[in-house]
């Protein structure tokens, strides 16, 4: 008798753990179903990262707006240690007028990773808000990441009016 004891032990461990995986509704069955899931998801993702920008690129129409050349302001809507931001051969510019009255413009684009900077009035320079980088009134690198000055832009000042470009 003492042979069958532990043939039924086994057989009723069996049992308790089908039971347990049955009462906690995670079995293998469940288990596979959710790591396919998680490859089909993964595919999913990866087949929309190569047809949205072929999509964008070849079916949603373009601008056929073209960027100014050149761009124009009258001069009495410049307020000194004030900046003014626009649009100028399809990337974002600057022009500031400083606080002694002088004029420079500006490529607004940060030459570290292409963020747009900042003009902190307070402070009277551009921050880029991306890595923190500073620079002067001028467009010089005061500190941070970028490797070098913002660019600036040639412009003119005539019968009061600003022409950048």
């Amino acid at each position: 008798m003492r042979a069958k004891e532990p043939i039924e032990e086994y057989q009723a461990d069996q049992d308790l753990d089908e039971t347990t995986a049955e009462q906690t509704g995670f079995g293998r069955r469940k288990f596979v179903s959710l790591c396919l899931g998680g490859v089909g998801a993964l595919a999913l993702t990866g087949l929309a990262a190569v047809v949205y920008p072929l999509f964008r690129y070849y079916l949603v129409p373009h601008s056929t707006q073209s960027s100014a050349a050149t761009f124009q302001i009258p001069l009495n809507d410049l307020v000194a240690g004030e900046a003014k931001f626009f649009e100028f051969n399809g990337s974002a510019a600057v022009l500031l007028k400083k606080q002694d009255g002088s004029m420079v413009a500006l490529s607004a684009v940060c030459p570290h990773l292409g963020c747009i900077v900042q003009w902190e009035q307070n402070k009277q320079d551009f921050l880029c808000p991306c890595h923190a980088g500073y620079f002067t009134a001028d467009g010089a690198v005061i500190s941070g990441p970028p490797p070098r000055a913002l660019a600036k832009l040639p412009f003119n000042i005539a019968n009061n009016i600003v022409t950048v470009g």
